[in-house]
């Protein structure tokens, strides 16, 4: 198994739900509005012995010459971005589903960003995200996912192909979900924006953005504990330092 980080950058992003660069050599997040949170935007790249998988698609953004940023990151390790197998989907706020599609802006219309990838995405997360039209959610990234044959919706929990587990959390939105995968004796855990940090995990800390934040900090004083006793690789989309933790 192998763990690429694909990381997008350090943001703040503040109660507008704004993700704006922060240049952490060079920018005061003291001069950002007050409240501003410092995070890394992060999804992953798990190479398996049956699957290229990604791991949420992060916020979407193109580079100059327009391509997404994710396929940048991913040619720039070396993996073509036709050839991901899955990408599973812990829920589906901005900063986590931005790059599910891509638009073409002479046809105005999206396609798949992993076009030869089978997408799973909970059914009831999909539903909740195109019924809320707040600043988390961006429809347009995602509501191709309703109709496309390259999904897998999941309901409840569950195993993919035998060696992916996922399972419905909650907590940081209604239907969030989180995943382990299992090859030869390890496990690589995704906790998604329950586990986003690896500070989060060591200390009882209670998120007012969470939809259930007590909820959040019980299961990351759980999976820590679990982790550590079965000695999981730790994933952290939202760490500006550490993007996985292992435990020998």
């Amino acid at each position: 198994m192998k763990i690429i980080p694909l990381s997008e950058g350090a943001f703040t992003v503040d109660k507008t739900k704004k993700f704006v660069a922060f240049d952490k050599d060079n920018d005061d997040l003291q001069q950002r509005s007050t409240g501003s949170l410092l995070v890394e935007v992060q999804p992953f790249c798990i190479v398996t012995k049956k699957d290229i998988l990604i791991i949420d698609t992060g916020l979407g953004f193109t580079k100059p010459d327009g391509v997404l940023q994710i396929h940048h990151n991913l040619l720039d390790n070396g993996i073509n971005p036709m050839d991901v197998t899955k990408v599973l989907l812990s829920h589906l706020h901005k900063d986590h589903s931005g790059g599910i599609s891509i638009e073409d802006k002479v046809l105005h219309q999206h396609f798949l960003s992993f076009p030869n990838a089978i997408y799973y995405v909970n059914k009831e997360e999909l539903a909740f995200g195109l019924d809320k039209s707040n600043s988390s959610y961006i429809t347009e990234d995602f509501e191709i996912l309703s109709n496309s044959d390259k999904v897998i919706f999941t309901e409840g929990n569950g195993v993919i192909d035998g060696y992916i587990r996922y399972e419905v959390t909650g907590a940081h939105s209604p239907f969030h979900q989180v995943f382990w995968i299992e090859e030869d004796g390890k496990t690589a855990f995704f906790g998604g924006d329950v586990a986003p940090q690896l500070q989060q995990m060591k200390s009882r800390f209670i998120a007012k953005y969470d939809f259930d934040g007590k909820r959040c900090m019980e299961l990351r004083q759980q999976w820590w504990q679990t982790g550590q006793e079965e000695h999981w690789t730790f994933l952290f989309y939202h760490d500006i330092k550490t993007p996985f933790v292992e435990f020998d």
